[in-house]
């Protein structure tokens, strides 16, 4: 049975992932600062690859707030490397292949493409405070102005 996904104002368990670089992302290794944690479908695909370049955009300014940005599809280390630098972006992406974070979050949903039933990632982005707290979700949201509004509630924790 998998554990229930965090809830808000409850303390996010240690994790650890692949991510670019090569590196292995740990969320204890970000304690102090806030970490932005959005889950997306597909690189390479026109919504995940819009959303990936307001995040880019507006990094510095999530920089200069403490915050953190990490990018989390099921795609392989090769596909992020060559996302991430096809997109230029200045944040590592994590890889979860085997769906670990996807099922710790609880993003995985039954949709529907082109008529049929496909499992896949649903899109959702998570704060989580420099204590390691989950502070804000959004779930199933669309791309247009979703970067804006994470911005502006990170503006707020300041």
């Amino acid at each position: 049975m998998a554990e229930a996904p965090p809830s808000l104002n409850q303390t996010v368990p240690d994790f650890s992932a692949s991510m670019t670089g090569g590196a292995t992302f740990t969320l204890s290794a970000y304690r102090n600062r806030n970490v932005i944690l959005y889950f997306y479908p597909k690189d390479n695909t026109p919504g995940c690859t819009t959303e990936g370049l307001h995040f880019r955009d507006l990094y510095p300014e999530f920089q200069a707030l403490g915050t953190e940005v990490f990018g989390i599809s099921r795609d392989g280390m090769r596909s992020h490397e060559g996302f991430k630098t096809k997109l230029a972006l200045p944040f590592d992406l994590i890889s979860d292949t085997d769906e670990t974070l996807c099922q710790m979050f609880a993003v995985m949903k039954t949709k529907s493409m082109y008529g049929k039933q496909v499992r896949g990632a649903e899109r959702c982005t998570f704060v989580i405070d420099g204590s390691g707290k989950l502070v804000k979700e959004w779930r199933g949201l669309k791309v247009p102005g979703h970067v804006d509004d994470v911005l502006a509630f990170v503006k707020t924790m300041a």
